[in-house]
């Protein structure tokens, strides 16, 4: 059931990529990281990041998503918890260079303020660089946890922790990844 599913998901993804404007990150062999991303305008409450980057409602992030579909077939037969947290942190690790060099050659010259992802996998992120922040609006936190139902599905993962967001600002992610 899973696998078609999975194949379901695999048919539908090409739609939905174009439909939500992203773009894929190269890397350097001109195949695609596990990022996708795409301009945004932050709608959250103010966070000042710790380098001192205040990030406001209007101000202009790119917004990460991760190729779920990708990591799901990619974690389709590793059964371990701990493996799979591990084989994610080390895939989002060798993209982010991938990203700064991206942010840099695509939107050098905007003002984006920073990097902006929403998502449960936050346990290690600050080892990354990315700093994590409650989303405080209910309806929005409730609706981002009943959209990430399917994909711990799928994936085999039971996880029952409540959305965050992760920033990392602009400068951070230049100075950390530039390659």
């Amino acid at each position: 059931m899973k696998s078609y599913l999975l194949g379901v998901w695999n048919a539908i993804d090409p739609v939905y990529y174009n439909l939500t404007r992203l773009h894929y990150v190269p890397d350097t062999e001109q195949r695609n990281t596990l990022f996708r991303v795409r301009l945004t305008t932050y709608r959250g409450v103010s966070v000042v990041l710790s380098d001192g980057t205040l990030i406001k409602k209007g101000d202009l992030l790119i917004k990460i998503h991760l190729h779920n579909v990708r990591m799901i077939n990619e974690l389709q037969s590793t059964t371990s918890e701990v493996k799979k947290a591990v084989f994610i942190y080390h895939m989002v690790k060798r993209s982010l260079p991938r990203l700064a060099n991206y942010v840099e050659s695509n939107y050098g010259n905007k003002n984006i303020k920073g990097i902006i992802g929403i998502t449960t996998l936050y346990r290690g992120a600050s080892r990354l660089g990315f700093e994590v922040f409650p989303i405080k609006n209910r309806y929005y936190r409730f609706f981002k946890k009943s959209t990430f139902i399917p994909i711990n599905l799928l994936a085999n993962t039971i996880d029952d922790s409540t959305p965050v967001y992760l920033f990392m600002s602009k400068s951070n992610l230049v100075k950390r990844y530039t390659l």
